[in-house]
């Protein structure tokens, strides 16, 4: 028998409201618009000293730190390619063509994103996530899920899989491993 372990959180708590706009095609941009994202986590992994994958108040600890950074902001990516982010002092100057936006630096999350789309804001969270649990177990065997929704049944979600760790089926590749 194979042993696989998985903590999941959903909490009306983690959730964040903020502006974005997204670029498609080249050369669109949709209107400065906001949301009111969610936000679930899972992790997969083997059990640690105490038996845990991760305590849900550390994780539930984690994610409102990771969501808190983004509550209440504009979000705008860095890498993005057509986009160009002028930083002031007090100031952002977000420029596209044909279009110009001036933000409170204060009230900007600058992501290292390429857009910001409920795919890649899933994957910043995620690696934030995934990052600050090895900090905290010593280890990166750890399988990460996130899912940002938009809106009520439109959602992301980003899986990080530690290579070779943990398949997400049995029968996967990989060497699976869990306490007893």
């Amino acid at each position: 028998m194979v042993e696989q372990f998985r903590v999941r959180i959903r909490e009306d708590s983690l959730c964040f409201s903020a502006a974005h706009f997204i670029t498609y095609g080249g050369g669109v941009c949709e209107p400065l618009h906001g949301h009111d994202f969610a936000v679930a986590a899972e992790v997969a992994g083997p059990l640690d000293k105490d038996h845990y994958v991760v305590d849900f108040v550390a994780l539930k600890k984690i994610l409102a730190e990771l969501v808190g950074e983004l509550d209440h902001r504009v979000l705008l990516p860095t890498r993005h390619e057509q986009l160009r982010l002028e930083l002031r002092a007090a100031e952002v100057e977000a420029v596209f063509p044909g279009r110009r936006w001036v933000f409170p630096r204060a009230e900007c999350a600058l992501l290292p994103l390429a857009n910001t789309t409920a795919e890649l804001l899933a994957r910043h969270l995620a690696e934030g996530l995934r990052n600050r649990l090895v900090a905290l177990r010593g280890e990166g065997e750890l399988e990460v899920a996130v899912e940002v929704a938009e809106s009520p049944g439109c959602s992301a979600v980003c899986r990080l899989i530690a290579a070779g760790r943990f398949p997400t089926a049995p029968g996967g590749r990989g060497k699976i491993r869990g306490g007893a």
